[in-house]
């Protein structure tokens, strides 16, 4: 701002915190000019640069193209040094240290040292697969796993993402959608000194081949399969090659897929929503501007690859010249916080319920935590009492608060550095994203009043998907949207699927999703998915309708299954509770945890005899509002 702004508002400028609304609002209307600043902050190598920032004549394109005619390979911008940021082969790439090892030294890697590498399993990935074939990562994330996401992208094939907690059934839909040709993995997951199977999930889920890393020592503690190979063969595959750790980049069109992600929707398989090597540049930028993510920086966030803040970490830190921090173990205890002290944490990266847990069990107590600058947070609502117990662990630094999806490539709304931050709230929208509240009727509130309603994007947002794998994009996106005009627009809206509240002192808060969609525990889900487990839980269920909200004071969604029991059937709704909270984490994910059951003789209909669940949600949301004045 400082640069630029003295130019682009003459003497209306004054300085970088009373200007920056004005500069946000610039940023929304004139997105050539921001872009084409921003690309000049970041260490972005094109092969071939952009035609123009934002080319509009294709009408049925809705955001139109940005950086047409661009070619380049984003993992490539990664690991190659840059003068500015100042990203040399000497600055460390990466910090880790594996659970148990608390008082041994932080392990390093240097970027010369993590481009070789890259490099290695690039070539190696050329001896085994074709390229544009897309390879999946179903493993906790690792410094093996960030240099595996980043080879595959560097060699041309584009990576599948997929959680380590996922249970077989849910890693088969995604290889089966993504159409998969192999699977990275581990052969258990170590957590609090004990061993869980990874390598047993993955065989079960589908008979492609899979490259297995040990999760402790050299070697891999299971019997594999034939078609299948060790991490150390692998990688012994390119011994022949005269040099190993050199690999030729493989250049793409700018909208080449890099990266398929999934996204819960409310009827079927998931989302598969890909990325290209556009969706990147939007990661490091919002870092870069909100969270001032710069180089001398390390930046650690407990997440996995195969969550969108896996790879958004991933490019925030490399994209921007700073320090990568991974802690492979569980984030919940004193290992963990000790890592944070121990690697110079400058940005620490949380969810509202791992904040909850280091509050209530005090495991972070006599930690020197100092050197953090900052906290983010995203995921699901925060509470408003834990982000002030965590920012007075660090003498009261900001809490900045990220809100977006992964077909956003980031986040619509953040807070950043240069304005008020409220805790539990959003102070603005990200650089360059334009949005409107909607009435109940499609009309836009106006931008200056406290209201409440869904969120309406403008579509003109740099990164945001225009494809989906597995469902119609346009549908999905647009239809039904109303079409928004002022001095310089008429376009119609894109959906995301928030309800937002503005307060009278312009702060953002997320009231939940408009659709059916739930988040738990800082990971979206849909209704639908759980309930089809639930229907099959016990013989007593005819029918189950999740829901989920907040508390009143803020904390992550809370999961309630209505039931109605089959005629002549009776079950006490503890032994219910029971027996969904097994299926939902045998079948679903191990995390979702059901907080009530009810009983009820029928459910709230439409007259098509479409489920009500808006109306579950408001009993569920009183009898919570009940319990917390109780």
């Amino acid at each position: 701002m400082e640069a630029h702004c003295p130019k682009l508002f003459g003497a209306s400028y004054k300085d970088p915190i009373s200007s920056f609304k004005e500069f946000h609002r610039f940023s929304v209307q004139h997105p050539e000019i921001y872009w084409s600043i921003i690309l000049k902050e970041l260490p972005i190598h094109f092969l071939e640069t952009p035609k123009c920032i934002l080319d509009t004549s294709d009408k049925s394109k809705h955001g139109g193209n940005w950086l047409p005619g661009s070619v380049l390979n984003i993992a490539e911008s990664c690991v190659r040094s840059s003068n500015y940021p100042n990203k040399q082969d000497d600055s460390v790439a990466i910090v880790w240290r594996a659970e148990g090892n608390d008082d041994k030294e932080v392990n390093c890697m240097t970027l010369k040292q993590l481009r070789e590498q890259v490099m290695m399993v690039a070539n190696a990935l050329d001896n085994m697969f074709s390229k544009g074939d897309a390879i999946a990562i179903d493993m906790p994330m690792t410094a093996t796993a960030v240099i595996i996401y980043l080879a595959i992208v560097l060699a041309g094939f584009v990576v599948v993402s997929i959680a380590d907690s996922f249970a077989a059934q849910e890693i088969a839909v995604r290889l089966r959608v993504s159409n998969a040709k192999a699977v990275f993995t581990q052969d258990s997951i170590v957590r609090g000194g004990r061993r869980f199977p990874l390598y047993s999930r993955v065989v079960e889920a589908a008979p492609l081949k899979a490259i297995v890393v040990p999760a402790i020592g050299e070697d891999v503690q299971v019997q594999l399969r034939n078609q299948d190979l060790s991490w150390n063969d692998f990688l012994a595959s390119v011994n022949h090659l005269p040099r190993p750790n050199s690999y030729f980049p493989v250049h793409q069109s700018i909208d080449s897929v890099t990266n398929i992600l999934f996204s819960s929707g409310t009827t079927g398989d998931p989302k598969a929503i890909p990325w290209t090597h556009l969706s990147p540049i939007r990661c490091g930028a919002e870092s870069w501007a909100n969270l001032d993510v710069r180089a001398g920086d390390v930046s650690c966030w407990p997440t996995n690859l195969g969550w969108v803040m896996g790879p958004i970490l991933i490019y925030s830190c490399f994209l921007t010249g700073a320090t990568l921090a991974l802690y492979h173990g569980s984030p919940l205890d004193h290992g963990f916080g000790k890592f944070v002290q121990d690697a110079g944490v400058t940005i620490l990266g949380t969810v509202p319920s791992l904040v909850k847990t280091w509050k209530s069990t005090g495991c972070m107590k006599g930690l020197d935590w100092t050197r953090i600058r900052m906290f983010a947070s995203t995921g699901e609502a925060s509470n408003v009492d834990d982000d002030l117990w965590l920012s007075s662990r660090v003498d009261y630094k900001p809490v900045i608060e990220c809100c977006g999806g992964t077909e956003l490539s980031s986040s619509y709304i953040m807070g950043n550095l240069l304005q008020p931050q409220a805790f539990g709230t959003f102070s603005s929208a990200s650089m360059s994203t334009g949005f409107v509240i909607l009435d109940e009727d499609g009309r836009p509130y106006p931008d200056d009043q406290a209201c409440v309603g869904e969120v309406g994007l403008f579509p003109t947002y740099m990164g945001a998907t225009d494809r989906l794998l597995n469902a119609d994009h346009e549908k999905v996106y647009f239809k039904g949207m109303p079409m928004y005009k002022d001095m310089l627009y008429f376009q119609q809206l894109r959906r995301h699927g928030d309800i937002l509240k503005r307060t009278v002192g312009g702060y953002l808060v997320v009231q939940g999703r408009a659709d059916d969609t739930m988040n738990l525990g800082g990971i979206k889900t849909s209704s639908i998915e759980i309930e089809r487990v639930c229907d099959h839980a016990d013989v007593s269920v005819l029918e189950t309708a999740a829901v989920s909200a907040a508390p009143p004071n803020g904390g992550p969604e809370q999961l309630a299954i209505f039931v109605v029991l089959t005629e002549g059937n009776t079950i006490s709704p503890d032994t219910l509770k029971k027996r969904f909270s097994r299926a939902i984490q045998s079948n679903l994910n191990p995390l979702f945890k059901v907080s009530s059951v009810k009983i009820v003789p029928m459910f709230p209909r439409t007259a098509s005899n479409k489920l009500l669940r808006r109306v579950l949600r408001d009993q569920w949301k009183q009898d919570l509002q009940i319990q917390s004045k109780l």
